[in-house]
């Protein structure tokens, strides 16, 4: 269907109130800006809203639903399954509004709600201060945050949702409201892992922790010597203080210098560590992992900035993920992951990654609508591709793993790391009891359900009136 066009005097008006602007199809830059991060997304906006503050969010929600305009909102655009797009809709896209305010002596920052975790990262880096962000330095840390916010960083100071300490919103009539644990206190429960159910997030201030020094080590094996070095991994990781992190990560060995040319190209099992502390703490902590043979190896002491770009991947690949949290990571589910990355697409952007959670994630959040973080481990296949030819077998591999991996699964997930799998999937995610009380939350700030262009949560139905 071809997006619908705008009366050329509204689309006037709007343009007059805005402060930043407004693209249609037919002006300059428009494939520029509608464009996602996961290259398979292919959808034509009517109008995209280049927002340069909270008034021109408000315009462009009030307009989109004077002229009955679905609306998506792009704060990263990395929604794995394009939820940051609409096709013939209206698009509230956040990214000039990145600015990132330190204070170093209450250590927060203020987010704006297009800011990427590079903009925060390299705020916070010179005050020696940090706090949970995602894996990737693109990823938007509106979006991140409202769905949970796993990273790197996670096991010392929790996730990044325990972080937010208060949230502007746009909600679906157009007012802005301010959410913290004293205003609009169920509003601010439901944005830890809620989502963008509610409003657009135009601004969150975050808790700062200090970060002095950041390590990190990665050994690279070849698949069939790896058994015994995942289960040394997983003892090892269990078994660490909470200034550890990391991962292991199946993946198609980069031309890096720290790689040897007879890896490149090759599927590799990489095991990574991230210590919250400088290089001498990371060789004290892991020297059983430093113990085993392996083919290649990096051991650093760089600033957390730089880890966070370290796995980023190139926009406009072809994209699609999963994920598994799990109750344990028994010696046979060891082996029933280690045989999986065989049947991952090679060489390709994939990785086959297995977390360990654990730390902070599963002490803190009080009533915080994230049951998964009690979680020890969780298994994220995250296929990335070029080739359209390879969409079947790269979905194939990603579903293959969640199947295979579902015997020691909770039902809980992050939806951060998973595509568009269902209602269920969703209400499993936050578990019966949470998706009541967020529905409820979501009956009074989008009663219409506007926001819904996300892991959505539809609204509860208002109650009948009484006989009279």
């Amino acid at each position: 269907m071809a997006p619908r066009t705008l009366a050329e005097t509204a689309l006037s008006s709007l343009r007059e109130r805005l402060t930043g602007e407004a693209v249609a199809p037919a002006d300059p830059g428009y494939d520029d800006v509608r464009t996602v991060f996961n290259g398979m997304i292919d959808r034509r906006p009517a109008l995209v809203v280049l927002c340069e503050s909270g008034a021109d969010v408000s315009h462009a929600v009030r307009f989109a639903r004077d002229h009955d305009l679905e609306i998506a909102v792009r704060g990263g655009g990395h929604s794995v399954a394009g939820m940051s797009a609409t096709e013939g809709g209206l698009v509230v896209d956040l990214r000039r509004m990145h600015s990132v305010i330190v204070n170093p002596a209450h250590r927060t920052a203020r987010v704006g709600g297009g800011a990427t975790m590079s903009h925060l990262d390299r705020a916070t880096q010179p005050h020696a201060l940090a706090t949970t962000g995602g894996r990737a330095s693109t990823t938007g840390v509106g979006g991140f945050t409202l769905g949970g916010g796993s990273g790197w960083l996670e096991r010392k100071f929790g996730l990044a949702c325990d972080n937010l300490l208060a949230a502007e919103v746009v909600t679906a009539d157009g007012e802005t409201v301010h959410a913290s644990a004293d205003d609009h206190p169920e509003l601010f429960w439901a944005l830890h892992g809620g989502g963008g159910n509610f409003g657009v997030a135009t601004a969150l201030t975050l808790r700062l922790h200090p970060l002095p020094a950041m390590s990190m080590a990665m050994l690279f094996l070849l698949p069939e010597n790896a058994g015994e070095a995942l289960r040394t991994y997983r003892d090892f990781a269990e078994a660490a203080p909470d200034e550890i992190g990391g991962a292991i990560i199946c993946l198609t060995a980069p031309p890096e210098p720290f790689v040897p040319d007879r890896l490149v190209g090759r599927l590799v099992c990489a095991l990574l560590v991230t210590c919250a502390g400088p290089e001498s703490e990371l060789r004290r902590l892991a020297a059983p992992l430093l113990a085993l043979p392996r083919e290649a190896e990096i051991v650093a002491e760089l600033p957390y900035a730089d880890l966070q770009c370290m796995l980023d991947d190139p926009p406009g690949m072809r994209n699609y993920w999963s994920a598994e949290y799990l109750t344990a990571f028994p010696d046979d589910a060891v082996r029933v992951y280690a045989a999986l990355a065989d049947t991952m697409p090679v060489p390709s952007g994939s990785q086959h990654i297995m977390f360990p959670m654990g730390g902070a994630v599963a002490r803190g959040g009080g009533d915080h609508p994230v049951p998964w973080r009690s979680a020890p481990w969780a298994v994220h296949p995250f296929g990335v591709w070029e080739n359209p030819a390879d969409d079947g077998r790269a979905r194939g591999w990603v579903r293959g793993v969640r199947a295979a991996m579902r015997p020691w699964a909770l039902d809980a997930v992050y939806l951060n790391f998973i595509g568009a799998e269902g209602e269920d999937r969703v209400i499993a995610a936050f578990g019966e009891e949470n998706y009541r009380r967020l529905a409820a939350v979501k009956a009074r700030y989008d009663p219409d359900n506007v926001f819904r262009l996300n892991h959505n949560i539809r609204p509860t139905a208002p109650a009948a009136p009484a006989a009279v």
